[in-house]
């Protein structure tokens, strides 16, 4: 019986016996690119400078992500190691019991969507350096112990695992009659116990240690450890992890088993997981691997802040790749991508970013430009606010001579470059100064005050004042600290200017250094100078002469010179102010920002924070624009009679109040879906309730009820709430 719903269905295919067809390659991304780029003649150029930038970047943060992950790797390789290497000696017995199993408990924080690479990188060294017996188990293909064993013992053995009260046999049977077709030997299917993988693993290793064969460990070790790893141990039932580590804990004198874990939360999971009689088996030492915020903190140093890549975002934007961070999953896997999608949007969206690329080919692409973009030139706002401050005869020059305005291009395009290179070590001077002051007015880390120079004038910020007031209080200590830091940061960059005020900065902290033989000194006359009225006092005098030593006291004091020590810290202010106003305004203020600088912040919003309830209702709403039916569409924003019932039952859900009727609804629902099957409106039986009709509705709603739309309620039992309001 034909129904209008929407319903899925499962099919069988049998293999054919002919010769497949050669199928069509998928679309690239080059393809994906190119469509519906603005100014296509320009597109593969684009296309390739996006490519090459991003392959970079890629791979500078795939090597700071194994050096961030270094040490802790090392460890639990040592610990792996260590493991291996002492379960045959007698100092083991006195480290821990027969029955106790190694365990790693690797803490790796709620950055749950990071954890596969960290865990990838591991499988991969162990099995490189330690043993090539190492499985990864996950929870949810480990539902039961069965489940559990099985996956365990199939990646270990690489063969086909036969598990009790399965229908093993046939699946054996598709298993062989696939091999056969694809010419593919055949895999034995071995019983799922760890009796058998216990002979499996005596084979091994008898053939590792067979004289004048070479072997295929690249341990060290005849006895390889196995090593299996617990993804995310707080998703595993409890009961399939006791289980499971009784029975490896009465196989442990066989085999060499080592237990890694996969800890988000915190090492109570393993107390309130496993009672004391399945935890006491292991021999549990705790791992902490590198929090997520320093791990971004690390990112944002190195790939963005810098002068490096020519792709630069704005401050909204950054705003929300680090908002979504924050508030949503902690992935610096998914902020990298959130930058992989900005760069991609600015190279697809913005025709002027054959521009954005090194200083020496971003000279040579002027010389390139045509017409078109050059007129695009004179539009942007940066342009535009750069003619309006130049002579009224350049004016008519660079909006009228192309030739001109390329020459014009070439300035500015190194002006912007050199910005960059004086922008971010004076950054990192500032945020050096600052970072470590009370209350931190300007931010604890980096990209706070960065966000803070992208938007305006830090200088003329109340934190920075209030900064600045801070460190006119510094001791010399302290200041001296500071500013040797900044001679760090200053002392790779090869800008002249930076070269420059490295020099000063240098020559303030040599006169720092020579206070130390003068102050002594200094400090006497100044206590001598005040300790004379005090003498005066403790004479025997009048009430006039006592008022007139105060005031004398109070004057001297007024009157007191500072300090050297004040003379220069109040220099080196100066100094710090100065390079902060010279080099720390924001890109807008910069001729052609535009060609570097991502801002679409909504488009970014749009693509990485989904708002599934709105599609939702836009399908619901609107199902011609996603099944594509010319039966589904109308003229007036309406809802056709032949759109499937789910469709049907909503747009009649808009017109009830907060309470729903469940028996009105299901009339209403019969008449449509009979206007749609084309009955007479004058016979009987239109918009009479069967049992078909009745069955489409039920399930319409109950996919409502699936989707947050309604819910039952226990004021009327014949009735619904609507949770909803609105359409899309």
């Amino acid at each position: 019986m034909s129904t209008s719903s929407v319903s899925t269905g499962c099919f069988v295919f049998k293999p054919s016996t002919k010769k497949k067809k050669k199928k069509r390659s998928s679309p690239s991304l080059d393809d994906y690119f190119t469509r519906g780029c603005e100014v296509a003649e320009t597109s593969d150029i684009r296309f390739r400078l996006f490519h090459d930038l991003w392959t970079k970047i890629e791979t500078d943060t795939e090597l700071l992500q194994d050096e961030l992950n270094r040490q802790i790797l090392d460890s639990l390789l040592d610990f792996t190691r260590k493991c291996s290497s002492t379960r045959h000696h007698t100092d083991w017995a006195s480290q821990m019991r027969a029955s106790e199993i190694p365990t790693a408990a690797l803490m790796l924080g709620v950055n749950v969507p990071d954890h596969d690479m960290t865990f990838q990188s591991l499988s991969e060294l162990l099995q490189q350096s330690v043993t090539p017996h190492v499985v990864s188990v996950q929870a949810k293909e480990c539902s039961a112990l069965k489940q559990l064993m099985k996956k365990v013992l199939e990646r270990l053995m690489d063969t086909v695992v036969a598990a009790e009260d399965d229908d093993e046999d046939n699946d054996d049977e598709e298993q062989a009659t696939t091999s056969q077709q694809s010419s593919t030997p055949v895999r034995r299917s071995v019983h799922c116990s760890l009796s058998v993988l216990c002979e499996w693993y005596n084979t091994q290793t008898k053939k590792s240690s067979t004289p004048g064969k070479k072997r295929s460990s690249p341990s060290k070790d005849q006895h390889p450890p196995i090593v299996i790893i617990f993804k995310d141990l707080e998703a595993f039932n409890p009961k399939v992890l006791q289980d499971f580590i009784l029975i490896c804990s009465r196989y442990i004198e066989r085999l060499p088993l080592t237990f890694i874990f996969g800890i988000a939360t915190s090492p109570s999971t393993i107390q309130r997981m496993l009672p004391h009689s399945v935890s006491s088996l292991l021999c549990i030492e705790l791992f902490q691997s590198l929090s997520c915020t320093q791990h971004l903190a690390t990112v944002i140093d190195k790939l963005i802040l810098t002068s490096k890549f020519p792709f630069k975002m704005s401050g909204k934007v950054m705003q929300v790749l680090i908002s979504l961070f924050l508030y949503h999953d902690f992935s610096v896997r998914n902020f990298i991508k959130g930058v992989q999608l900005s760069l991609l949007e600015h190279f697809h969206s913005q025709p002027l970013s054959v521009l954005c690329c090194k200083k020496k080919d971003a000279v040579r692409n002027v010389a390139h430009l045509s017409h078109e973009d050059l007129e695009r030139i004179r539009q942007l706002p940066s342009f535009t606010r750069y003619v309006s401050q130049q002579e009224s005869q350049e004016q008519v020059q660079l909006l009228k001579d192309d030739a001109h305005l390329k020459e014009v291009c070439h300035k500015l395009i190194k002006e912007l470059c050199k910005y960059h290179k004086k922008y971010y070590p004076t950054l990192r001077c500032l945020h050096a100064l600052t970072s470590s002051l009370p209350r931190y007015p300007l931010g604890k880390q980096i990209r706070e005050l960065h966000l803070i120079c992208l938007e305006k004038n830090v200088w003329e910020t109340e934190d920075y004042q209030s900064a600045m007031k801070l460190l006119n209080m510094l001791a010399k200590d302290e200041l001296i600290a500071m500013l040797q830091r900044c001679v760090e940061i200053l002392q790779p960059v090869k800008s002249k200017k930076m070269k420059s005020a490295l020099v000063q900065l240098e020559d303030m902290l040599s006169k720092f250094k020579q206070l130390d033989a003068g102050a002594s000194e200094a400090v006497q006359c100044d206590e001598e100078r005040l300790i004379t009225p005090v003498k005066n006092l403790q004479k025997k005098t009048d009430l006039y002469q006592l008022q007139k030593a105060l005031l004398e006291m109070n004057e001297s004091r007024r009157s007191k010179k500072r300090s050297p020590y004040e003379n220069l810290r109040n220099e080196v202010l100066e100094f710090i102010d100065s390079l902060v106003k010279s080099h720390l305004s924001p890109p807008e203020s910069q001729t052609l920002y535009e060609v570097c600088y991502y801002s679409s912040s909504s488009t970014v919003r749009r693509h990485l924070n989904a708002t599934p309830r709105t599609s939702i209702q836009a399908a619901l709403s609107s199902p011609y624009y996603y099944l594509l039916n010319e039966r589904l569409k109308t003229d007036d924003g309406s809802v056709s009679n032949s759109a499937p019932d789910i469709c049907i039952a909503y747009k009649l859900h808009l017109e009830c109040g907060r309470l729903i009727n469940l028996y009105d609804w299901m009339q209403a629902f019969s008449t449509v879906v009979s206007a749609a099957e084309g009955n007479d409106p004058d016979s009987d039986n239109f918009g009479k309730v069967d049992d078909v009709k009745h069955a489409r509705f039920i399930r319409a709603v109950s996919e409502l009820e699936f989707l947050g739309f309604i819910k039952s309620t226990k004021q009327k039992t014949d009735h619904v709430a609507r949770l909803t309001w609105g359409g899309c």
